[in-house]
């Protein structure tokens, strides 16, 4: 009996032995091993994305038997690269490189596209037809519009959408006739490309949300970080490169104030306060007329 399974593991195809031999080069060679789903994307578009990811990335599609075993060759060469074999579901493409997670992660949402839909597939977000003119007569449009819930109005003889309108919630399964009409409406509901699912970095595992980033998001944040040091730091009269040029505007704002309040002359305030000696005098002046009248009158 073990002679009979020793014959069968010998039977191990030769490409399947070499396959787990290269994936686990691959994994020795890279500091980061990512995993990205494959669900909906066509070859044509896998092709797209290697192209776009360039010399960069090494993009490998491999069943995640073979990918399990190549794991476990790196044995311990790999610290807590066990953890990865957890996220190994449903079809992949894996991508090796030393390119940072979070970078590689914006790369691949930067290469999705919108394709339309189809009856049964389920949207990753609100689906709204939006308010204006579909360009279609009226005629049977206006029933099967309102039939999937599109409210409608007859404007220069076409079809109009009366108002915006979210017609399907995220995670909801599209009905045929739903996919049917967004489709005549030119509506793509469905966004296709390579996602993350999890990515190994030296060490550490992190998982698709993990590595989503709100890039404009960010950037705020780091806009009003920096807002508010430059303004800590004017106030608190600490020099750099940045702040010097504020802080020494005002302080010559403030010692002139201060000159001017003392009445106290130089040459940059003897005329700020010889206007305002004139400015003085002037509304003296025009007061001792009716002080001087009064008393006549009195």
């Amino acid at each position: 009996m073990g002679a009979m399974a020793a014959v069968v593991q010998r039977q191990v195809p030769e490409w399947k032995t070499r396959e787990v031999e290269n994936l686990a080069s691959l994994i020795n060679k890279h500091r980061i091993v990512g995993i990205a789903s494959l669900y909906k994307v066509r070859t044509v578009q896998l092709q797209q994305v290697k192209r776009a990811l360039g010399k960069d990335v090494t993009v490998r599609v491999a069943k995640n038997t073979l990918v399990r075993r190549a794991v476990k060759e790196c044995g311990e060469g790999k610290k807590n690269i066990g953890e990865l074999l957890g996220k190994l579901t449903k079809e992949n493409v894996f991508l090796f490189t030393d390119m940072n997670p979070f970078r590689l992660s914006l790369l691949l949402n930067k290469s999705k596209v919108r394709i339309s839909a189809k009856a049964g597939d389920v949207v990753q977000d609100d689906v709204m037809v939006p308010a204006g003119n579909t360009g279609l007569p009226p005629g049977p449009m206006i029933s099967e519009l309102q039939a999937v819930g599109i409210p409608t109005r007859i404007e220069t003889g076409s079809v109009w959408v009366a108002k915006d309108t979210v017609v399907a919630k995220k995670g909801q399964k599209l009905t045929p006739r739903l996919a049917s009409m967004l489709s005549r409406l030119g509506i793509k509901p469905l966004e296709v490309g390579l996602s993350m699912v999890a990515a190994y970095d030296d060490g550490r595992v992190y998982t698709g949300e993990d590595l989503k980033v709100d890039v404009e998001a960010v950037r705020q944040q780091m806009q009003d970080g920096w807002a508010r040091a430059f303004s800590l730091a004017v106030n608190a009269a600490y020099p750099t490169s940045a702040t010097i040029g504020v802080i020494l505007r005002k302080a010559r704002e403030s010692a002139l104030a201060l000159s001017i309040n003392a009445a106290f002359p130089t040459n940059e305030t003897i005329g700020h306060l010889l206007q305002l000696a004139h400015a003085r005098a002037a509304s003296l002046s025009s007061a001792l007329p009716e002080a001087g009248s009064s008393k006549e009158k009195g």
